[in-house]
Formats: C-alpha cells, sequence, structure tokens
C-alpha cells in the first residue's frame, strides 16, 4: 500500500527540483523579454492552451493587480474572432511546453504580421512557438511529477513561478507601491488590510486649549462624542488628552472645584498617536494593546483626525 505522505513529499520534491532547475537556467532570454515589456504602452496579453491556459490567466491576474494592465485571451477564440482586442501598442506572452499547439498558430501570424513583440515560454527550442517569438524564454525539461511523466505538473509549475518573476519585476520597475495596491483592492481581506487611518478618521476634533477649563471641555467632549478630548497649545500642537478616566480622577482629586481647573491639570500629557499614512490595522492593534478606544491622528505635531475603535470594528480589523 502507498504510504501517502512519503508519496506527497516525493511529489513536492519533484517540483521543487523543477524550480531549482528553473532558477540555474535563467540568462538573458529573461532580461530581453523584461526589456520588451517595460516598453509596451498596451496591454500585456497572456495566452495558452489546455493546462497552460489556465496558469496563463492567474498570470494575467497577477499582472493586472501589480499594476500591469494584462488580460487572457484563448487562443481558440482568438481565431473565432477575438483577435480585434490586440492593438499594436500590446505584447503577447504565450505559454506551451512543446510550442507546437495547433491553436496557437493563427495567433502567432497575426500577431508577427502586424509587429506585436511575442514572448514565447516552452521548452522546445525547435518549435513553431520558439521560431515565431521574438524572444523565446525556454524552461527546464524536468520530469513531471505524474507518475507516467504526462499530466503538467511540474512544467506549470514552472510557468506560474516564471510568470510571477515577470509581474514582480515589472512591479518593481514602475515602483509600484503599497498605495497603489490599495487602489486595485478596495474589497476582501486584502482591501481591508489596505485600509490607512485617513481613510477612516474622523476630522470634526474634539479639541480644547490648554488653559480651557473644565467646564468648557465637558460640553466639547460630550458633543463630539468620542469619550475623550485633545489638548492643545497655542502653536496648535497636541500636548495632552482628556478621556473618561481622567474626568473621574480629576473629581476625585479636586472634588467641587473641579469644573474651575484648566485642561492642563486634568489632562494625561505624551499620549499616544499615529500618522494619517498609518494602517488602520496597525492602529487597531495599537488601540486593543494599550486598552484604549481612540487614537488622535497628527501630522507635525498639530492634529488633523481621530480615530475610534468602534470605525475599525465596523471594517471587521478589531
Amino acid at each position: 500500500m502507498i504510504d501517502e505522505l512519503e508519496y506527497a513529499k516525493s511529489v513536492i520534491a519533484t517540483e521543487i527540483d523543477g524550480l531549482n532547475q528553473l532558477r540555474d537556467s535563467i540568462g538573458s532570454s529573461l532580461q530581453k523579454a523584461l526589456e520588451i515589456l517595460y516598453k509596451i504602452k498596451g496591454h500585456v496579453i497572456i495566452s495558452g492552451m489546455g493546462k497552460p491556459g489556465h496558469i496563463g490567466r492567474k498570470i494575467a491576474a497577477t499582472l493586472s493587480s501589480t499594476g500591469t494592465p494584462s488580460f487572457f485571451l484563448h487562443p481558440a477564440e482568438a481565431s473565432h474572432g477575438d483577435m480585434g482586442v490586440i492593438s499594436s501598442d500590446d505584447a503577447l506572452v504565450v505559454l506551451s511546453l512543446s510550442g507546437n499547439t495547433q491553436e496557437l498558430v493563427s495567433l502567432l501570424e497575426y500577431t508577427k504580421r502586424f509587429g506585436i513583440p511575442i514572448i514565447g515560454i516552452t521548452a522546445n527550442d525547435d518549435s513553431l512557438l520558439a521560431k515565431a517569438s521574438t524572444v523565446t524564454i525556454l524552461i527546464p525539461k524536468a520530469g513531471e511529477a505524474c507518475p507516467y511523466n504526462l499530466a503538467p505538473t511540474t512544467s506549470t509549475t514552472i510557468m506560474l513561478v516564471l510568470g510571477d518573476v515577470l509581474a514582480l519585476a515589472l512591479l518593481k520597475h514602475k515602483e509600484f507601491q503599497r498605495e497603489d495596491f490599495k487602489k486595485l483592492h478596495p474589497g476582501g481581506a486584502l482591501g481591508k488590510q489596505l485600509l490607512m487611518v485617513s481613510d477612516l478618521m474622523h476630522t470634526s476634533l474634539p479639541l480644547v486649549s490648554i488653559g480651557a477649563t473644565m467646564e468648557t471641555v465637558l460640553p466639547e467632549m460630550t458633543q463630539k462624542s468620542f469619550g475623550c478630548a485633545g489638548v492643545v497649545d497655542e502653536k496648535n500642537c497636541l500636548v495632552g488628552v482628556i478621556t473618561d478616566g481622567d474626568l473621574r480622577r480629576g473629581i476625585a482629586k479636586y472634588g467641587v472645584s473641579f469644573l474651575s481647573q484648566p485642561a492642563q491639570d486634568v489632562m494625561s500629557d505624551k499620549p499616544l498617536v499615529v500618522q494619517p499614512s498609518l494602517f488602520a490595522l496597525e492602529a487597531t492593534r495599537l488601540m486593543n494593546q494599550n486598552k484604549i478606544t481612540s487614537l488622535f491622528v497628527v501630522q507635525n505635531d498639530s492634529p488633523i483626525g481621530i480615530l475610534h475603535i468602534h470605525d475599525c470594528l465596523r471594517m471587521g480589523l478589531a
């Protein structure tokens, strides 16, 4: 009886070996392919038949999500009217292990006729694809993990990783930043991770001057409903914060004269603050770790916003 765990490890080892061969074989052709992709003004069109086609769809999705406009074009559909989506500003990346997939012929002839650069990814340097390509990236003829060496496994893993290489090289070349990710991933778990404090903060702030009496502070706290008030100096720099806890401690200390006390005598100085560019998820962690419910947002020491834990809860961050 087969030992499932040992067999699983052998499959993984086979595919890792293929990736090691890829790592050791990549060279100038990859650099030439990237130089083509760096220059194009249109889309990176990915095509492939069968299992490489499925890999191609994922590569196109990765490119698009990392700042390089891309889509997948099925070679059979292309020969039945979809050639029109290809423009002279585009580049074509074709995946085929053998390089002789017949469904690719019409697509290759069309793109060559209009001078559209073709990047072929294949294991066969004597194939139709290799001969038609502007640049051919040869992948290693590594053994498939399939016991009959038939089902595309190692080869498609190699193609997938090579697609990641292209996408991430383009990402670095374009200096694609976290802020750009946020624009392209507004929804889902990734969108939540990329939310910034500036996206959730309130700009109507509970603020009082350092010399204001508690008789002035209390209405401000009540009206803004954050359970706190920020205390600013004459330069509008945040120097302290007054919370519900500070109120209780102040009443216990000053008794009937509490309302006449200046904010400076009641506030907690050196409050925890955040920058607007901080990720909201990290701000949520800070509030949880410090057992507080609000954070003032500052820029150049001046308060510009306030973030409440309820805002984070509403977005599923806490």
